[in-house]
């Protein structure tokens, strides 16, 4: 996958992925899928050649048509010829109905439509947005013929289902260079997302440039900063893309940079230093004092000279009061307004900021813990804390997004994120017994490497030898699981979606007592527990009507945290995982099919790479180099597609137990460069269940078979290059647990294909030594564990 042979297979897979894709029952290459596709039953396709001349009429798109035109020649390898003049007949006409502002706006019209026929393409949109977003879609669809490029027959209306669908970048952790940026904003245009959210402050660096406190970037940045004239330009180049730019300015908390700048607004004195460690920190604005509120109207003013947009995000989040609390005189201000508590003083605070905010004409976002009756309902929460915070912003008839879910940092598999549905959903009574159900309730806790324990209880339901079941985390709202299954009988998994990643127990239920392990993404964690005397009342989903979610929820935003993520890995952690964010915004809700979603997600990071020019494969090419240090990358490459960053935060919580978990740690592992799923273990994982499910499917043999067969002659090859390396040296032993793996897959093919039997002892012997290489090893997990797993079932 790695390699850059590979990339170019890759690529050129691009030029035919049209056919394939066309075979299929209405599929083409495209992400997000649009709400209406209509193909011709006769097929066709429109040939295109390096003379195609675009015409735009009803507005003024600037340089937009070179632009494409550069990308199509990209697509193609051809040299473009320069586009003649007004007088021949367009290839690609695109007519807007109506002229707006340049600048893109919440509400701006993204729909448009395409006809691609024998006589051309015709693109109709209401405005010059919808004109971008239908580029793009037109774009995906340019595929090459020995002959010619082509574009299909195709008749498509689209438009988004949601009007706020964004990326979350921060360089306030890890800076990010300008020319990074763009690239993403690239990439957020061709996902037909419409929000870059620029995370201008926290506790590591400040990076906007103030013209009326400079010493805010003097003393706070590093050095590392956006000058005015550089955000104005990244303002305008977003907007040429149709992408809105909304900033970030954490108030009051995430603020150890701002106090060490100006440490006098601080609500517990100095002096204080720029904060190199990853977390939540102490330091708070003084919410007493005028001068707080002085410096903010005139800041915010500066930022409103910048930035267009009519929202402007506040932060909010994870407020530390200690310094509030400890303070004699903001205690006595709080009994003098009549502020109950700290949340109450953060409450009067934003209110505060909301009314500076109104007076430059900006709109507050903020995340989850702004939420507050006294705050206005105009306002919006972003949140991280998922569906059960959003759909009490909905019920309440406030306006959110959603993140949680949709956290990109975290290493988690496509399928997770496209699972991760906007709209809370209702239990639908699955929860209720029935005559005739039996059911019994386990108490579980799972032990985390950082924070509290994850501690909660679940059902298990059986009705004439079927069963259902539900769990209920602390603290949260129920959830139906899914994929039930009896390993033995005494012995069971399921899977649920939540906050952490798929979260999957493998449990003995036996005398009373739960044990054994619960994966959350790929990462196994111990489980303890035992049954419980009743079943629990739990709490049911906080659900908005019909009307209220179609009203208040208005989309979401994926977020890339960067305590993990530099310039030299930022492609690897975003793409093209976004691509799958971007559909779950913009198609319909019933777009939910996951093996084409990955069918569609395979053509569309092979375009993004080459038409869009974004580095996930360059990047992963890149650092392969550098660790396999002159020698030959191939070897590294087929053993890292055994293997997977371990997800979840299991990577941040391994770093915070070593004492590492700050900007000195380098980002320079094997982890840093593998995709969140091997690709090559999720075919894999397909090619098992084929071969279990039909025994006699050579093609599904013989796939496994050569894949385990690579990855075992690998290995004395790839031990090699790793014993010469200091960073790959720790997975020395994990490559020699890849080839017992694969032995052992090997064998039990062997014994499916020749009709051989083990003994119970051989099959013990099997589990443990899978159990033993299923732990987290140098920040990786041996994904290749869970398809031979499966096969050992299978022989059980």
């Amino acid at each position: 996958m790695f390699s850059l042979l590979r990339l170019i297979l890759f690529a050129s897979c691009l030029l035919t992925t049209l056919t394939a894709f066309a075979s299929a029952h209405r599929n083409l290459p495209l992400m997000p899928w649009p709400q209406q596709v209509i193909q011709p039953e006769a097929g066709g396709s429109l040939a295109l050649n390096n003379r195609l001349i675009i015409r735009v009429e009803g507005d003024d798109l600037g340089d937009a048509v070179p632009r494409w035109r550069q990308r199509i020649g990209l697509q193609t390898g051809w040299e473009m010829l320069p586009q003649t003049g007004q007088g021949q007949k367009a290839d690609i006409l695109i007519s807007i109905a109506k002229r707006v502002n340049a600048i893109p706006q919440p509400d701006s019209d993204e729909s448009y439509s395409l006809t691609v026929s024998g006589d051309g393409v015709k693109l109709a949109a209401v405005t010059r947005f919808g004109a971008m977003r239908g580029m793009e879609t037109l774009l995906q669809l340019v595929g090459n013929t020995p002959q010619s490029g082509t574009l299909p027959w195709v008749t498509i209306h689209d438009k988004p289902r949601f009007p706020w669908r964004g990326i979350l970048l921060d360089p306030a952790r890890h800076f990010l260079p300008l020319e990074t940026l763009r690239r993403q904003i690239d990439g957020i245009a061709a996902a037909r997302m419409n929000v870059f959210h620029w995370h201008l402050t926290d506790d590591q660096g400040w990076r906007f440039a103030s013209e009326h406190f400079p010493q805010l970037q003097q003393k706070g940045s590093d050095g590392l900063f956006y000058s005015r004239e550089q955000m104005k330009a990244l303002v305008q180049y977003a907007a040429e893309r149709g992408v809105r730019v909304v900033p970030e300015i954490d108030l009051p908390g995430h603020a150890t940079a701002l106090a060490a700048a100006m440490p006098e607004l601080i609500s517990a004195p100095g002096p204080y230093q720029i904060e190199r460690g990853w977390g939540v920190f102490k330091p708070l604005l003084d919410p007493s004092s005028e001068k707080v509120y002085a410096f903010i109207d005139t800041l915010v003013g500066e930022v409103a000279a910048i930035f267009p947009d009519p929202w402007l995000h506040i932060g909010g989040d994870e407020v530390d009061a200690t310094q509030w609390k400890a303070s004699a005189h903001i205690q006595q201000f709080m009994r003098v307004q009549g502020l109950k508590d700290e949340h109450a003083l953060q409450a009067y605070f934003n209110q505060r900021v909301e009314k500076i905010l109104e007076k430059h004409h900006r709109q507050m976002v903020g995340w989850d813990e702004i939420a507050h009756p006294d705050l206005p309902r105009t306002i919006l929460i972003q949140s991280w804390q998922g569906q059960d915070a959003l759909g009490e912003v909905g019920r309440n008839n406030r306006r959110g997004i959603l993140s949680a879910g949709f956290y990109l940092d975290q290493p988690q598999p496509a399928s997770y994120h496209y699972r991760n549905e906007v709209y809370p959903s209702g239990l639908n009574g699955e929860d209720r017994l029935r005559p005739g159900d039996v059911a019994h309730s386990w108490a579980f806790t799972m032990p985390r490497l950082k924070g509290s324990a994850v501690r909660g209880s679940f059902t298990l339901i059986e009705h004439d030898s079927r069963w259902r079941g539900f769990i209920d985390f602390a603290g949260r709202s129920r959830r139906l699981v899914h994929n039930l299954e009896w390993l033995a009988p005494d012995r069971l998994t399921f899977s649920v979606d939540s906050w952490m990643g798929e979260f999957m127990p493998v449990v003995t239920l036996k005398e009373n007592q739960l044990s054994g392990y619960i994966r959350v993404g790929n990462t196994r964690y111990p489980a303890e527990g035992e049954r419980m005397e009743k079943m629990p009342t739990g709490i049911q989903p906080s659900l908005p009507s019909g009307q209220q979610m179609q009203d208040n929820l208005l989309g979401g935003e994926a977020a890339l945290w960067s305590e993990l993520v530099n310039p030299q890995v930022i492609d690897i952690r975003l793409w093209p995982r976004a691509f799958v964010v971007a559909e779950r915004l913009w198609s319909a809700k019933e777009v939910t099919e996951e093996e084409n979603m990955y069918q569609r997600l395979a053509a569309v990071d092979a375009w993004s790479t080459v038409s869009v020019g974004l580095q996930q494969h360059a990047q992963v090419q890149t650092q392969m180099i550098r660790l396999a240090n002159g020698s030959d990358t191939l070897p590294l490459q087929i053993l890292a597609e055994a293997l997977e960053p371990a997800q979840y935060y299991t990577r941040q919580h391994l770093k915070f137990q070593a004492g590492h978990y700050d900007l000195s740690e380098p980002l320079n592992r094997l982890a840093d460069i593998l995709p969140a799923e091997s690709d090559a273990i999720r075919r894999l994982n397909l090619q098992v269940e084929a071969l279990i499910n039909h025994r006699g499917d050579r093609q599904a043999m013989q796939a496994v078979r050569r894949q385990l067969t690579l990855w075992q002659q690998n290995i004395p090859v790839v031990t090699e290059l790793l014993a010469k390396n200091t960073q790959l040296r720790p997975l020395l032993s994990v490559a020699k647990q890849v080839e017992a793996i694969s032995r052992i897959g090997l064998s039990l093919l062997d014994a499916r294909e020749y009709h051989r039997s083990f003994s119970a002892n051989e099959l013990a012997k099997m589990a443990l030594l899978l159990d033993s290489a299923a732990v987290t090893q140098d920040e990786v997990v041996i994904a290749l564990v869970r398809p031979v797993e499966k096969l050992l079932r299978a022989e059980k």
